[in-house]
């Protein structure tokens, strides 16, 4: 890989992390960036790009902790679908070509952009308010369905599982603080998979987590200070750009 390239993967994961602490959704768009920049396949982009996700969520979740921004009753019913599903999702990845994985990696960016543009306006309260074990229960629901779309397609938890908590009626911040700490299981979950089939790219992912770290941190400063629309809007318009490329090229 040149060193040009190498400049540019570094500084499209310092974004990518500024994205995640700051929206949410943002880890979506390192995936497509490893395929078209270094020599690894899909596959191998989507585990090296999952295997990085375990160390932002852990700084995500110790940021958005110490902020208390966390609901641990909203988010540890999440982390027991995550953890199971991950797995489930990195094993249907192994049975399934480039294609298909590459028109679902599309959509799904796609999606994301589309609810950072124009979502945040779900439910006036949270789905099952005021009956807790429905509301456990979709909770478990949700986690497993974003521990699947990690495994799956190498994507953070947060760009799953953001946009159906808010449409819930979930609130904003509680539901970006639940993603950091469900992205943990479900990164580590899926990232097994991955491993085991030598699809992580550790020495390059080791380099990716630095950038990916301080971009996190930056992230999680905006979240907390300042209206993040506007960000929200860029990044809307980005994945939104980025997945249809991809869409088509997929076609």
């Amino acid at each position: 890989m040149s060193l040009v390239a190498m400049a540019c993967v570094a500084a499209i994961a310092l974004v990518v992390g500024l994205f995640i602490g700051a929206v949410g959704v943002g880890g979506i768009l390192l995936i497509p960036a490893l395929h078209a920049l270094t020599p690894l396949s899909l596959q191998a982009s989507m585990g090296t790009a999952l295997f990085t996700f375990v160390f932002t969520g852990i700084v995500g979740t110790a940021m958005f902790q110490r902020r208390g921004s966390i609901d641990w009753g909203m988010t540890l019913p999440m982390c027991a679908g995550g953890l199971v599903f991950g797995a489930v999702g990195a094993w249907a990845n192994s049975r399934l070509d480039a294609q298909p994985l590459a028109l679902v990696l599309a959509s799904l960016i796609v999606l994301a952009g589309a609810y950072t543009l124009f979502g945040g306006r779900g439910r006036q309260q949270a789905a099952f308010a005021g009956r807790p074990r429905m509301q456990r229960a979709l909770l478990v629901l949700i986690g497993a369905l974003t521990g699947f779309g990690s495994g799956l397609t190498g994507v953070g938890g947060p760009a799953v599982s953001v946009p159906i908590m808010v449409l819930l009626g979930f609130p904003t911040l509680g539901a970006i603080g639940a993603s950091q700490v469900i992205q943990i299981l479900a990164a580590l979950s899926g990232s097994a998979g991955y491993l085991a089939r030598d699809l992580v790219d550790l020495r390059l992912a080791a380099g990716l987590v630095l950038f990916e770290i301080a971009g996190v941190w930056l992230g999680v400063q905006l979240a907390h200070r300042v209206d993040a629309r506007h960000l929200r809007s860029f990044v809307g318009v980005l994945c939104v750009v980025v997945g249809s490329a991809l869409l088509l090229r997929a076609l």
